[in-house]
């Protein structure tokens, strides 16, 4: 077994140094390799008396992908924090997705470090992560540390971290290779606690010959330990890094028995190994016992874990062990790697396993698969390492299996042009592989293609790819099982956002509730998310043909749950959630509640800094567009608009929602004084399209600006007589509004008032406010009789939006929780301002009147009323008949 290794001394001052730049923000430790770094953040953190709360942060080698790095960072906040009971929130950790967004990430650890309360951040090896964004990200986190919060950086050399605002203000500490350089004294004790009798200028030479450096002194150390020559050892102590390593290679190898170092080297080409795996490489049982023997030796490995069953070695070591494999063993080399990624292979570590075979030099087999399990490392967000992978084959090995996996890492950055030639290469490849390679590359194939198609609005493509995926993936193995669902439910939501985009929306449902269902059986959340993202975008149009009481409630009920998922796996603003962040954003929009729709408007946005495609991009403008104009911003919605049709014009196929859009466009262009040109642009139009009821509302709107109050009725007659096709019912309260104010402009009130009534009518279901605020229907209201309407509180509403008044957030707020009233409660009050009389205000409920009397009672308990006027009068005062915005 390994020998005794040197023992750690006490380097009070040094520790006493880390601890007094600890009151500070940051402090930076960077030095070379082995100059006893982490030997220090152990010293402090044990040091007796003192307990500290750690969020220790260990770097891999060579860390690509900067989504790894932030997963580590909760964790080990997260961690720090359930050690100790401060926290029992138990929330799941985010899984990782194609679509990450680090800033969003770096809000989330800011949060949880300020709920902590003095934790301490320590990230170890800081070096190794080459993730280019990174470091910016990490500045922003380091600069904005909350009070009573640490950070420790540890690194062989400097990263480039803007932290000198800090150094400025004296809040950045910084522990340089000079600061750790063992000075003479720590040198003999070292000797001495080793155990190692030599001589004061045998000392002080090994000090001379290692400049202080703690790896060359252990390294020195460990050989000393029984060596029958000690001074001869130190006089013969080498110069140059080279010739330190060989000899010191030499000398811990040669005193180790022959098996520990036939597993040392075997081993030393893995990034971290276990006793399963090293019994692989060796051919031999209980490498387990080795590997913690040699670490409970301080032999440079260490445990990865706190179960001590996954090993590294210090990676100084490694890369020597590697250079000795090499020298040693150079036949075997390949073989030991091709050992490695079949047993990766086996425990679903692909990358793991693709690197191996790479380093094998077996590029077709590496190839092949990367191919073969390219689609579920981007589901699984790995789309960064696989484009590493991709990167690490020679420019002579650029074999067609991989233009699937290029294909597939262009359509996760939107590259869409370019992700359809990978795929035609792919598909040309295809055609000469085997039977079985041909039908798994071909479902590959046709999913992207579906993918492609959706992303550039080409829904016939949609459809057609889908028959591909009728039949089932030949032979029946767990990995084609596998993959064939997560193909299959890529697939159903691909389908089910086309036809949501098309309005198919029965099929677009129940295709989205599949494409769920099955990704939550296969346990692949981000496509879970995914789709239930899109079934919120569908719902919104789902029976929009006619209004249903509460469906805009129910449309924003289902968004909050996909966001609600979305964010236990930290996705909560990926491009994956946009669809129902785009879709609740705009509810709000239709509901008059302008300030809470442009919040989620602007977390929208974030969710979108990394997608270009044109499709989710149109809807974000024209949402924005909706808010402006409900805000009267007519300027800044016209511009609005006009970016979202020129990004239809991207899509390939026609885009259900296009004539609203175009509607709204034209109609805006003439409130702004722009008729002439509104009507050239409607006169363009082909006949099908200027025929939907959305463009007769536009002609109409031209038509009042140009002082043609008559022309309007007749753009509106087929409209309003149901012959011309609409999107929805929206359409026609729009229509009824601008035949309102037709008539008020001909002289005719009683008219103007029963169209402003059939609006408020068809409105009063889900409590519509857009369309009143999109026509300027503020005067039209205005002079309705109150006691003419059955819609009193939804037009009081509709008035303290148009008039500029803000609604509240939360109505209920002045009351005591326990005196909420229930959305039951909430919708009777809503009748009490007008004159139906309870039977009347039951039938409207669809309920009894002893029940319609139950719910008065209680709803004069809970407001502190004795009748129905006070009742009114106390609702108003708490804004509590804006039903809308109930919850």
């Amino acid at each position: 077994m390994p020998p005794a290794a040197p023992r750690l001394i006490d380097r009070d001052d040094l520790v006493a140094a880390l601890d007094h730049a600890a009151a500070g923000k940051v402090t930076v430790i960077s030095a070379p390799a082995g100059s006893g770094k982490t030997s220090l953040l152990r010293a402090w953190a044990d040091r007796p008396g003192q307990p500290r709360r750690l969020a220790l942060v260990q770097v891999p080698r060579g860390q690509q992908d900067a989504q790894q790095f932030w997963l580590a960072v909760l964790g080990a906040v997260r961690h720090a924090t359930d050690a100790d009971g401060s926290s029992d929130s138990g929330e799941a950790l985010p899984a990782a997705t194609p679509d990450f967004d680090a800033s969003a990430m770096v809000d989330r650890v800011l949060s949880e470090l300020a709920d902590a309360h003095g934790v301490t951040l320590v990230i170890d090896d800081l070096h190794e992560l080459l993730s280019p964004e990174t470091p910016t990200q990490l500045t922003r986190l380091l600069t904005s540390l909350p009070s009573q919060t640490h950070a420790i950086l540890t690194m062989r050399h400097d990263v480039r971290l803007r932290l000198h605002r800090l150094r400025l203000t004296g809040e950045l500490a910084e522990i340089r290779a000079a600061d750790l350089r063992f000075s003479e004294r720590e040198t003999r004790e070292l000797l001495n606690v080793s155990g190692i009798a030599l001589s004061d200028s045998g000392a002080a030479l090994l000090h001379r010959r290692t400049e202080g450096w703690a790896a060359g002194l252990r390294l020195a150390a460990l050989s000393l330990v029984g060596h029958p020559d000690p001074e001869r050892f130190v006089a013969e102590f080498s110069g140059s890094d080279r010739t330190v390593a060989e000899y010191l290679i030499a000398e811990m190898l040669e005193r180790q028995p022959p098996d520990v170092q036939d597993l040392l080297l075997r081993t030393s080409l893995l990034d971290r190994v276990n006793g399963e795996l090293a019994d692989l490489l060796t051919g031999r049982p209980s490498s387990e016992q080795v590997l913690l023997s040699l670490e409970d030796a301080n032999a440079f490995v260490e445990s990865l874990n706190p179960e001590r069953t996954w090993f590294r070695y210090h990676h100084l070591f490694a890369d020597l062990l590697r250079l000795e494999l090499r020298r040693t063993l150079p036949e075997e080399v390949p073989a030991l790697h091709r050992r490695a990624a079949g047993w990766f292979t086996l425990q679903g570590q692909v990358a793991e396993a693709v690197r191996h075979t790479q380093a094998a030099g077996a590029w077709a087999d590496a190839a092949l698969l990367l191919a073969d399990h390219a689609f579920s490392l981007t589901l699984d967000g790995q789309a960064q390492t696989m484009q590493a992978l991709v990167r690490a084959f020679p420019p002579g090995e650029d074999r067609p299996e991989l233009a699937l996996v290029r294909a597939m890492g262009d359509l996760v950055q939107g590259r869409l042009d370019e992700a359809a030639a990978h795929l035609a290469v792919a598909e040309t490849y295809a055609a000469t592989t085997t039977p079985e390679r041909r039908r798994r590359l071909g479902v590959a194939i046709a999913s992207l293609q579906l993918s492609l198609a959706r992303r550039r609005g080409h829904l016939a493509g949609v459809v057609e790819n889908v028959r591909f995926l009728d039949s089932p993936v030949s032979g029946q193995s767990d990995e084609d099982i596998a993959l064939d669902n997560d193909l299959r439910a890529v697939a159903l939501m691909n389908l089910g956002t086309a036809e949501a985009w098309s309005l198919g929306l029965p099929d677009a449902v129940r295709h989205l509730r599949e494409g769920a269902v099955l990704a939550r059986e296969i346990g692949r959340p981000y496509l879970e998310v995914g789709c239930l993202a899109q079934l919120s975008f569908a719902y919104i149009f789902h029976g929009a043909d006619m209004p249903k009481i509460d469906a805009w409630a129910t449309t924003q009920r289902r968004c909050r749950e996909a966001i609600e998922l979305a964010e236990r796996y930290g996705w909560g603003t990926e491009p994956v959630i946009a669809p129902a962040l785009m879709t609740l954003a705009g509810t709000m929009v239709w509901l008059g509640e302008f300030d809470e729709g442009e919040r989620w408007l602007r977390r929208t946005e974030r969710a979108l800094r990394t997608d270009t495609g044109p499709d989710i991009r149109l809807l974000l403008h024209q949402t924005a567009a909706m808010l402006h104009a409900g805000r009267g911003r007519r300027r800044e919605a016209l511009e609005e608009f006009g970016t979202a049709e020129h990004l239809v014009s991207r899509l390939e196929g026609s885009w259900a929602l296009a004539s609203q859009m175009t509607g709204w466009l034209l109609a805006t262009q003439a409130r702004l004084g722009l008729p002439g040109e509104a009507r050239s642009a409607l006169a363009a139009l082909d006949d099908e399209r200027a025929g939907s009821g959305e463009l007769h509302n536009a002609r109409a709107a031209i038509c009042l600006t140009e002082g043609d109050p008559a022309g309007a009725l007749g753009a509106l007659h087929d409209v309003l007589g149901g012959t011309a096709p609409v999107l929805g019912y929206v359409t026609v309260v729009e229509a009824h509004l601008l035949a309102g104010l037709a008539h008020r402009e001909l002289g005719d009130q009683r008219a103007a008032n029963q169209a402003a009534e059939q609006a408020l009518a068809l409105a009063e279901s889900n409590r519509l406010v857009l369309p009143f605020a999109m026509t300027g229907s503020a005067e039209l209201l205005e002079a309705l009789p109150r006691h003419q309407t059955a819609h009193a509180a939804l037009l009081d509403d509709i008035l303290d939006v148009l008039h500029g008044s803000s609604p509240a957030a939360e109505e209920q707020a002045a009351l005591p929780p326990a005196e909420e009233l229930s959305p039951t409660e909430l919708r009777v009050l809503r009748f009490l301002p007008t004159n139906l009389s309870r039977p009347e205000i039951a039938s409207e409920l669809s309920v009894s009147p002893n029940t319609v009397s139950t719910h008065l009672r209680s709803i004069y308990a809970k407001l502190q009323v004795r009748d129905r006027s006070s009742a009114v009068k106390r609702a108003r005062e708490l804004r509590l008949l804006a039903g809308r915005r109930t919850r």
